[in-house]
């Protein structure tokens, strides 16, 4: 289950249908690992390789196959539920919520970052419409596995 190549740990984590999701952690990142794991979590419920109603692993098997401590899924774990991307739940655990309709504060923070991925990405001399087909491609690449209010004529 689980792969190690130089600094990266490649872990593969199964849900009840024994469907895969390959979680990459680079452990000379500078990127917390604890960030890494929660943005991984959520780019596989928007990938739809994480469906609503499924578990995740519990804090203690997913730190003993990735080979991490235990506080760095809790902390992940704890990010992602305070983001609405999971429920905790004592006897079942970590499971994966419904894909919600956008709020105001998700549409500041969505704003901040295209912001600075927009500097970034004018400074190093791309550009717009290379910068837009990207952002298309990977937006297009998600697909939760339910409703997705902006193929509906909803907002994002």
């Amino acid at each position: 289950n689980i792969i190690k190549r130089a600094e990266t740990i490649c872990y593969m984590c199964s849900n009840e249908k024994g469907e895969e999701m390959i979680i990459s952690l680079n452990m000379s990142s500078d990127i917390p690992i604890y960030v890494q794991l929660r943005n991984q979590i959520v780019t596989g419920i928007g990938k739809g390789e994480l469906k609503a109603g499924e578990s995740l692993p519990s804090v203690r098997q997913m730190a003993l196959d990735a080979g991490i401590n235990n506080m760095t899924v809790n902390k992940a774990y704890q990010i992602l539920k305070a983001e609405g991307f999971i429920e905790i739940n004592r006897r079942k655990g970590a499971i994966v919520c419904p894909v919600r309709q956008e709020d105001g504060i998700f549409r500041e923070k969505l704003a901040a970052e295209l912001e600075l991925l927009s500097a970034e990405a004018c400074l190093k001399g791309m550009r717009k419409d290379e910068f837009m087909k990207i952002c298309e491609e990977m937006f297009e690449s998600m697909s939760p596995g339910n409703y997705c209010p902006a193929e509906s004529g909803g907002t994002l």
